[in-house]
Parts: structure tokens; C-alpha cells; sequence
């Protein structure tokens, strides 16, 4: 059996989860225990490859790059699966007091309606402010192609939200 050098990756893992939690399920439209299974699946995949990454110059945009690849890949399985619900459960916002959770799940319902690589496009270029060639790398696509998947799943949020966000939006 090959053995995994593991000199810093419990830290990273720490210092990382929560953030790709938070991207997983944006990826997911909400599918918190999905999610959680990703992430679980990114972290195990870098832990067995944990030599090479923490030798990258960026292990953070390593660790997302195979989290989407992760959900891509999920999504491209062919079976069917059962979601037990369709309300989101009640978490505690720990953003503070002035957060608006009515937007963000409207947001997050509105994301889980598009599809998974239109999804995934919204999440690289406006969640973790990903610039087109590096999410064409991520998708492995062409920028042409991000680029338009990006007008077309950006036209079917405002499609899905209506022109005015206002009434979303606390005064």
C-alpha cells in the first residue's frame, strides 16, 4: 500500500471546508446533505493527492476545481435519486443580524431550478469571482463557450426573478 504524506493537510482541510460547504451547495441549489458529500469527496481526493497539491501554487483554487469537477461529474451519473424535501432547513445566520435571508434563498431556489453546468458557471464567476479563462479551465471548456453559458444562465436567473429584486431586498 502507497503511503500518503500528510504534513499539513489536516490544517488546510480544517481552514477549508466551510467554504467549499458554502460553494457545494450553491452548486447543489441547496442540497445541504449533497453538498456534504461532496465536499467529503473533494477532501478525500486531495488528501490521497495531498503531495503534489500543497506543493501547488494555489491549493485553495485546487480544492474548488475539483469540487466542481466533482459535482459535474455526479451530475453526468445516470440514476435516480430522491430528495426528501424541498424546503430548506433552518440554520442560523452567523453573517450577523442585517443579512437578508429571503434573498439569498430565493437566490439559492432560483440557482437549484438551472442546470448543473449553468450552475456551475454562476457559482466559478460570481461566488468565488473567478475570471473566464480560469472557469473555462475549471470545465474544461472552451472561454467562448463559459462565456456564452454565462449570458444564457445569467438571462433565465432574471427570467426565474423577475426584473425587480427590490421587493426582495429589505428597506
Amino acid at each position: 500500500m502507497r503511503h500518503v504524506r500528510a504534513d499539513g493537510y489536516p490544517e488546510f482541510a480544517a481552514a477549508r471546508a466551510a467554504h467549499l460547504y458554502r460553494s457545494a451547495c450553491l452548486l447543489t441549489g441547496g442540497d445541504t446533505h449533497l453538498a456534504e458529500d461532496l465536499v467529503q469527496e473533494t477532501l478525500g481526493r486531495l488528501y490521497v493527492k495531498w503531495g503534489r497539491v500543497s506543493r501547488a501554487e494555489n491549493p485553495a483554487g485546487y480544492a474548488q476545481t475539483v469540487l466542481t469537477r466533482t459535482f459535474l461529474a455526479h451530475r453526468r451519473r445516470r440514476w435516480s435519486s430522491e430528495r426528501a424535501t424541498d424546503t430548506f432547513p433552518d440554520v442560523p445566520d452567523r453573517r450577523g443580524a442585517d443579512a437578508d435571508t429571503s434573498l439569498r434563498l430565493t437566490l439559492v431556489q432560483a440557482l437549484a431550478q438551472l442546470p448543473a453546468k449553468d450552475r456551475a458557471v454562476i457559482v466559478l464567476r460570481y461566488w468565488e469571482d473567478r475570471s473566464v479563462q480560469e472557469t473555462a479551465d475549471v470545465m474544461n471548456a472552451s472561454s467562448a463557450a463559459v462565456r456564452t453559458r454565462c449570458v444564457r444562465a445569467l438571462a433565465r436567473l432574471r427570467e426565474l426573478l423577475g426584473e425587480d429584486l427590490a421587493v426582495y431586498v429589505a428597506p
